[in-house]
């Protein structure tokens, strides 16, 4: 078995031919085992004496006088020193693989056959004990001589013979094995350093206070060239202080700096070499080399380029892999190929029986054919504007209940493959900007979207920029992925346009915008629904589904229709479209005829409903009552209604529970002034700045139950909306836009502007009288617009008293002065009268409040 010797011996450099010296007295232990009675010791076995436990394991190999310790290079690859440094705990447990020496059968894989094949056979020296040194990549063979041997002239004649018939391992094919004399005393550390082509040599003291001497290059370079070309000799800075002194030596190969280290490590060099009287000790290690101006220290040294390019980088991989893939769920997505409706297999059964009903419970438009028929005109004129026109860009407007999309995607789209629809009111509903972007992402199929990496990437902008100053670019703004995820849906919109094209067809060497501009048949239609939802929470949202919307038509790759109840989308959308004609189709109440039919033939449908229920429980042995519906009034109702598809859908489902219609009506304007007076009278919004007070609100109501009509900038001089106290309320223009937004009232158009001002339905205009008779009611809110009134005749009348103290105070009066006197006493006087009025009214509605509930 391998040991370790602890004894160290140290050969020293003569002039002439180097001999060898001990250092210390030799320690080893000795192995016997008994075989047929005799005691049988194998070749590497040591002879020595055991020695102390205590002194067993110091890292240094013991020789006697009569041997000498040869370092073989090249045995093991460097490569996998560090793996089998791992793998084999000590080079003690590896040395226990190698006893094999003079039995080895593993080929060209053994190294031990090298080295058995390196020493001549003519040589009159005797293996005794490897010890391999797996991080060198090399061994340590200890020989065992005569005391007369010249070991100068047999390290030359092994070098020779190196030399001449080298010896090459499987994986190095281009160096053969090195061998040179261990000159010194090698430390057998196990500790993870692995070699460097830089080693470092410190000159110590060789016993406690004697005192080193620094050699010079020459000498250095005299004492280590032997082990192979010498790139560089760096002297320590006469500047630097640090003890002891040192030196670098730098190889051109890793395999000389191992050799030189494992050779010379702890050989004295004596005075005739330059050592001083009492010698100096060479201390070498390996030392990594530090490279100053190396890539990673660039890197990160440099955070203000490498950290945005890194995001720039990771930008443009998430580009390249996800985008393709995101494109492709979008087409899916505005195909509908993964609806399982749109299927041949569904329609072919659905085409087969009449029994099989596998969808959705019908929705309340699903027949709806009196209100296409009186529409017609206007589903024609969509139709064509589809298919024949190379620049579509078309608004629907209408409030809300007037079917506006139960028109564009069940009439006027319908047998269209090809249909994206953007609803609006999700996206602006959302919270947070991760929502508005997922949903957004949902309403396209963009996917995947990876909505909690912009937190994170957020946290990382903030910590990088806390400490190098600067951004990261890591997370994006919510303008910059909106837009990503709006122009990769542009680019799935122009494959699927494209999709139908063929090299047989007539132009098809024309290019895709030339096709898509001649073929306006082909391209998909994007419907953009309740645009303008919300316009004043998420204004960044509508501006770029407009911009988006514009490029689209623009660039001929689809068609776009805006779903709206606001009549100022002229504003967005005029400013994203400048030089286009927006087409525009508006729709309003039924006419009261077709709304008439449109509630019969809801009713008509539960009759059939109803007489097909009884017949069954009649052969089932079960007699229902036969239901029958008082139609009495139904004219009155419905004019009272309009022609709100909603309100008529409501009407008619209270009907069918038995309710008359004037009960059904009666009940449907109680139940909307109690949201008119919760919504705009008595109750707050929460979390929003109402553009509009209750005084304006009620004087809206008050006007439009005494007259159904109001001139709208008689309104907008009234006290209440040109002088309001409420904050937000301050301009009456926008506070009456609010209101129609909300559909309190409707403002009608002459020439672009504003002139009447009407209820925003007839629900509501029948719910402003059942209000207006409501005393209790009356005198509160007119006591809130009496006491607004009072309180800015008395601002008036404050700063009428200000500018005639202000004239007052003047040394002359003159006659300009007194016309201004005058006038300001006048109207301070008329103030004043005017409050006179309003206490004397407010005293009124007081007592009425006091006295009624």
């Amino acid at each position: 078995m391998f040991r370790l010797r602890i004894p160290a011996a140290a050969m020293a450099l003569r002039p002439g031919v180097p001999s060898q010296q001990a250092i210390r007295p030799l320690l080893a232990s000795t192995r016997q085992r008994v075989k047929h009675g005799a005691v049988v010791r194998k070749a590497w076995e040591s002879t020595s004496p055991i020695i102390d436990e205590k002194d067993k394991d110091d890292g240094h190999i013991g020789v006697k006088p009569n041997e000498t310790v040869i370092f073989f290079d090249n045995l093991f690859p460097l490569k996998l020193s560090s793996i089998l440094n791992r793998v084999w705990k000590t080079d003690k447990d590896m040395a226990q693989v190698l006893q094999r020496f003079e039995t080895s059968s593993l080929g060209i894989m053994d190294p031990i056959r090298l080295v058995k094949n390196a020493i001549p056979q003519d040589m009159q020296l005797k293996a005794t004990e490897i010890l391999p040194r797996l991080k060198d990549g090399g061994a340590f063979v200890k020989f065992e001589h005569s005391a007369a041997l010249d070991v100068g002239s047999t390290e030359e004649t092994l070098i020779n013979k190196l030399n001449d018939r080298p010896i090459k391992p499987w994986f190095n094919p281009f160096r053969g094995i090195k061998a040179h004399l261990v000159r010194g005393t090698p430390w057998l550390e196990d500790l993870y350093r692995y070699p460097s082509n830089l080693v470092k040599i410190e000159f110590v003291a060789p016993e406690p206070g004697a005192e080193p001497v620094e050699l010079s290059e020459e000498k250095l370079y005299t004492l280590f060239r032997r082990y192979g070309k010498i790139a560089d000799i760096i002297p320590q800075a006469q500047d630097n202080k640090a003890t002891p002194r040192f030196a670098y030596l730098a190889f051109p190969m890793m395999r000389d700096a191992i050799m030189a280290r494992n050779c010379m490590h702890g050989f004295v060099v004596g005075e005739a070499l330059g050592g001083g009287k009492t010698g100096t000790r060479l201390r070498m290690s390996y030392e990594k080399r530090v490279k100053a101006h190396s890539i990673w220290n660039w890197l990160t040294n440099h955070p203000r380029i490498v950290v945005p390019a890194i995001a720039a980088l990771i930008a443009g991989i998430s580009v390249i892999v996800f985008d393709p893939i995101r494109q492709f769920f979008i087409e899916l997505h505005i195909q509908h190929s993964l609806r399982f409706t749109e299927s041949r297999v569904y329609k072919w059964f659905k085409s087969q029986t009449d029994q099989l009903n596998i969808t959705k419970k019908s929705s309340p438009h699903d027949d709806l054919s009196a209100v296409w028929n009186h529409r017609r005109d206007l589903i024609d004129q969509l139709r064509s504007w589809l298919d024949g026109s190379s620049d579509t860009f078309i608004v629907v407007t209408g409030p809300k209940g007037s079917g506006k999309k139960e028109m564009v995607m069940g009439q006027s789209l319908e047998g269209r493959k090809n249909v994206l629809t953007l609803d609006c009111r999700p996206i602006v509903e959302a919270r947070g900007e991760a929502g508005t972007i997922r949903r957004l992402a949902a309403a396209v199929g963009y996917r995947p979207i990876f909505s909690w990496a912009n937190s994170m990437s957020s946290m990382i902008d903030l910590a990088v920029q806390s400490t190098t100053g600067v951004k990261a670019g890591f997370s994006e703004t919510l303008e910059s992925q909106l837009n990503k995820i709006l122009y990769t849906t542009t680019a799935a919109l122009k494959k699927v346009s494209l999709s139908g094209r063929s090299k047989r067809d007539k132009d098809a060497n024309l290019s895709d915008d030339a096709y898509l501009e001649s073929h306006p048949e082909h391209r998909p239609v994007v419907v953009i629904d309740n645009f303008l939802h919300k316009s004043e929470d998420k204004g960044i949202v509508y501006e770029k589904v407009a911009d988006w919307a514009a490029s689209v038509v623009q660039n001929n790759v689809a068609h776009v229709i805006f779903l709206t109840n606001d009549s100022s989308y002229t504003k967005p959308l005029a400013k994203a479209l400048p030089d286009r004609v927006i087409r525009s189709v508006s729709l309003g109440d039924l006419d009261p005829d077709v709304a008439k039919n449109f509630v019969m033939s809801r009713l008509d449908e539960e009759a059939a409903a109803d007489e097909k229920e009884q017949q069954k429980e009649k052969r089932d042995g079960e007699q229902g009552k036969p239901t029958k519906l008082d139609l009495a009034g139904l004219d009155e109702s419905i004019e009272t209604m309009g022609g709100r598809l909603t309100d008529l859908e409501f009407l008619t489902r209270r009907i069918k529970t038995g309710q008359t219609p004037k009960q059904a009506v009666d009940e449907i304007v109680n139940e909307n002034a109690s949201e008119i007076v919760k919504m705009f009278l008595l109750g707050k919004t929460s979390g929003e700045e109402r553009k509009w007070s209750t005084q304006q609100a009620w004087v809206l109501v008050k006007s439009l139950a005494k007259e159904p009509t109001l001139r709208y900038h008689q309104v907008l001089l009234s006290p209440t909306f040109a002088s309001s106290m409420t904050p937000s309320a301050k301009d009456g223009e926008t506070a009456l836009e609010s209101l129609t937004n909300s559909e309190l009232i409707a403002v009608q158009y002459t020439q672009g502007r504003p002139t009447t001002i009407t209820a925003g339905k007839p629900l509501n205009q029948a719910a402003f009288s059942v209000l207006q008779n409501d005393r209790v009611l009356r005198a509160k809110m007119d006591l809130a617009v009496l006491t607004e009134n009072a309180k800015v005749e008395a601002q008036n009348i404050d700063k009428y008293e200000k500018e005639l103290s202000l004239l007052g105070g003047l040394p002359k009066q003159t006659n300009e002065t007194t016309t201004r006197i005058n006038y300001l006493l006048g109207k301070m006087n008329s103030s004043q009268d005017k409050i006179v009025q309003f206490d004397s009214e407010m005293s009124d509605l007081k007592k009425i409040l006091n006295k009624e509930y």
